[in-house]
């Protein structure tokens, strides 16, 4: 016999939050590798290509995860799926931070992305089930934040070991992703499951227990009734072909697509690569770079604990438009930096980290957050955990390619003599010794405007696509696909 419980209506946030550090794995493993990049690709001698391959291979390792874990969510339950994820983590983490060569550690990130693609879709989809519909769209946010705490602790991590007269620095930024593993792990331990996904499975006493916990007191029964019609047309096994029939197309439509715009504005190009980029525009050295990108990450937590306040007010299509309108001036303006980079001298640097603080103010009030919480409100209950992962899995995919291809990119757009040269201390094999080279970066200008222009697709696609789900019900959300309902039209 389940203790009866009183409904507590802070226990919900801290239910939300502690499962929310799903995304400090997410950030963490982010952001440790752009501090990273510049002690490894010394270390073991690798050029840009290897090092994209390196920061690709964890990708490749989400896109996995996201991939198989669907179906496993919907059987084995939304907790265990995120317990598993924290564990592989965990080994990950130490296994990159020891790797003995470049293929051992594309390996090991290719490992640890495993971890990576399990949580972005199971974490946002837990704490979607187990919210209020009132606050659902902030505590799914939640996931967002952690993210972007996630980045900034890699950061200040990344600058604490960066010594740049030693270069396996990089290995104690790896082994430091442990702990945001074990916090996951430890915390997941004393969360219940989802009350949708135990009546699923026909445990409605215990669906019930959790949901008068949680959920105000006159709504309990209301809930119950929903999922309960909403399982009775779910009878049968839910399977991947589902999601791709004609009444589910526009929620695939949107999942697909939102991910597709968050990641192909360039956002990880930034994230990855900003010490890089700031080295490439003036700041000397990998530690200036990692405090450049330091300063990013402030400004990424800063608002994305604004998007919190917003995303339930002023609704889901209006932050996106405020938002994408945002990105595309910021990342005209970043390229038109770069283009003008010798005529603007010392004072350009200062240019292009304030617009790359505009940037990721804009994305992190909209995107950043907006693409979690649609792939967890916009598919029933029925296949929201293949929905969802087949929103994760887009993610990782459209994730990947804009990694791969950023250093390819800005060559292909780098016009005969507008490369940007700077002097770099680089080790030197034959002597064993630090000396300062030349090094040509290209020009990433054309790379910003080829991002700023899927910008601008972004806000023709979002004002046919993408719907208003502030307030409304993830029950009300299935019922208006299923009338064949437009995502314009979707109201309270």
């Amino acid at each position: 016999m389940l203790k009866e419980e009183k409904y507590n209506k802070n226990l919900v946030v801290v239910i939300a939050a502690i499962a929310a550090t799903g995304g400090l794995l997410f950030g963490f493993d982010t952001g440790v590798i752009s501090g990273a990049i510049p002690f490894f690709q010394q270390d073991f001698q690798i050029s840009n290509s290897m090092v994209e391959n390196i920061t690709t291979a964890g990708l490749v390792g989400a896109v996995i995860g996201a991939m198989f874990t669907g179906r496993l969510s919907d059987i084995i339950g939304r907790k265990k799926v995120i317990l598993m994820a924290a564990i592989i983590f965990i080994i990950g983490a130490a296994w990159s931070g020891w790797a003995p060569n470049d293929r051992v550690l594309i390996a090991a990130r290719l490992f640890i992305g495993l971890a990576i693609g399990i949580s972005s879709f199971s974490v946002p989809l837990y704490i979607a089930e187990i919210s209020p519909t009132k606050i659902r769209g902030r505590l799914v946010s939640l996931f967002q934040l952690l993210i972007t705490i996630g980045i900034l602790v890699s950061y200040l991590s990344d600058l604490l070991f960066a010594n740049n007269n030693d270069l396996s620095s990089w290995r104690p930024m790896f082994y430091v992703g442990v702990i945001p593993g074990l916090i996951l792990f430890i915390g997941m331990l004393f969360l219940p499951e989802t009350p949708r996904w135990l009546m699923s499975k026909g445990r409605e006493d215990e669906s019930r227990h959790v949901l008068k916990k949680i959920e105000e007191p006159g709504l309990v029964e209301t809930s119950i009734r929903q999922m309960k019609e909403d399982i009775e047309r779910a009878k049968s096994r839910a399977t991947f072909r589902e999601v791709f029939k004609p009444w589910l197309r526009t929620a695939l439509m949107i999942a697909v697509g939102i991910m597709f715009f968050q990641q192909f504005v360039g956002i990880n190009t930034v994230i990855y690569y900003s010490p890089k980029i700031f080295m490439i525009v003036g700041f000397e050295g990998a530690r200036a770079g990692i405090w450049g990108a330091v300063s990013v990450g402030v400004v990424n937590v800063v608002f994305t604990v604004l998007s919190l306040f917003l995303i339930d007010k002023i609704g889901r299509r209006k932050l996106y438009f405020i938002g994408i309108s945002g990105i595309i001036f910021s990342l005209l303006a970043l390229g038109t930096v770069f283009a003008f980079h010798s005529s603007l001298g010392d004072t350009g640097k200062w240019f292009a980290i304030v617009f790359v603080w505009i940037y990721i103010a804009f994305f992190a009030i909209s995107l950043g957050p907006l693409g979690w919480l649609f792939i967890s409100e916009v598919f029933p209950l029925r296949v929201r955990g293949i929905g969802s992962s087949i929103g994760s899995l887009s993610n990782w995919l459209f994730n990947g390619l804009v990694a791969f291809t950023f250093f390819k990119i800005v060559k292909l757009f780098t016009a005969s003599g507008t490369g940007i040269i700077t002097h770099e201390k680089l080790y030197d094999t034959a002597t064993h010794t630090f000396t300062m080279q030349a090094v040509n970066n290209g020009n990433p200008a054309g790379a910003f405007w080829f991002y700023a222009f899927i910008g601008i697709v972004g806000l023709v696609w979002g004002y046919y696509f993408l719907p208003e789900t502030k307030g409304i019900s993830l029950e009300k959300i299935e019922e208006h696909w299923r009338k064949g309902g437009k995502p314009r039209d979707l109201k309270e």
